[in-house]
């Protein structure tokens, strides 16, 4: 059987489809942030809202996973998940996080970085109600998250069993271990693919209070 890719050294994208100039661009980086957003959904792309989320352990062990951007105001940017997941016993041990937003049809990519907390037990369960009503069955028979199940049928037995019994029950309540988290930035890096390599790569840093523009080496 020979290799599909002999040298991934030949695999490569010249990138020419805008560039990024601190005469441009937004003092606050939320905003800024909002524009490219805002692009990106204009563009129709696909799932604009998806993030790269970057936590670690108590050890400094690293782990990243894609999850769903589901909140985004200058107090910061809203995930939800299982507090019993690994981002969640991650995030108790070590309250620090990155996201990564890419969108490759914009050759656009932004970082945003900072200490989460957990959202108040309202907003998440007023979020919790919003959601589709099968999703918020799976939520309760997701536990543990990323815990061992012995097969797909049992995931969905205990999905159809719980279905089942809350079929006349006109509301269900958030499970308790359940809810969502926001991270509050300190730091956010803007980064447009420009030819040769030579990108442009903006950064906001919050010191004293105040955001401080930087352009960073490509």
């Amino acid at each position: 059987m020979s290799d599909l890719i002999k040298d991934l050294s030949e695999l490569r994208l010249n990138y020419q489809k805008g560039e990024l100039q601190e005469q441009q661009v937004n003092p606050n980086p939320h905003m800024q942030f909002l524009q490219w957003f805002n692009h990106a959904l204009e563009a129709k792309l696909h799932e604009p809202y998806a993030m790269s989320l970057a936590t670690a352990d108590a050890q400094g062990r690293p782990h990243v996973r894609t999850v769903l951007l589901r909140g985004a105001t200058e107090a910061g940017y809203d995930f939800y998940t299982n507090y019993d997941s690994q981002k969640g016993l991650d995030l108790a041990e070590n309250p620090y996080a990155e996201l990564l937003f890419y969108w490759q049809d914009q050759e656009r990519q932004i970082r945003v970085s900072g200490k989460v907390i957990k959202i108040s037990e309202q907003e998440s369960t007023d979020y919790y109600h919003k959601r589709p009503r099968d999703s918020q069955i799976a939520a309760h028979i997701s536990t543990p998250q990323s815990g061992v199940i012995a097969s797909r049928e049992e995931l969905q037995q205990r999905f159809w069993d719980l279905h089942n019994q809350v079929a006349n029950q006109q509301q269900l309540d958030k499970p308790e271990f359940w809810g969502g988290y926001r991270l509050e930035p300190d730091y956010y890096e803007f980064w447009q693919g420009r030819p040769n390599r030579l990108h442009d790569r903006l950064s906001y840093e919050k010191i004293d209070g105040a955001w401080q523009l930087q352009r960073l080496m490509p």
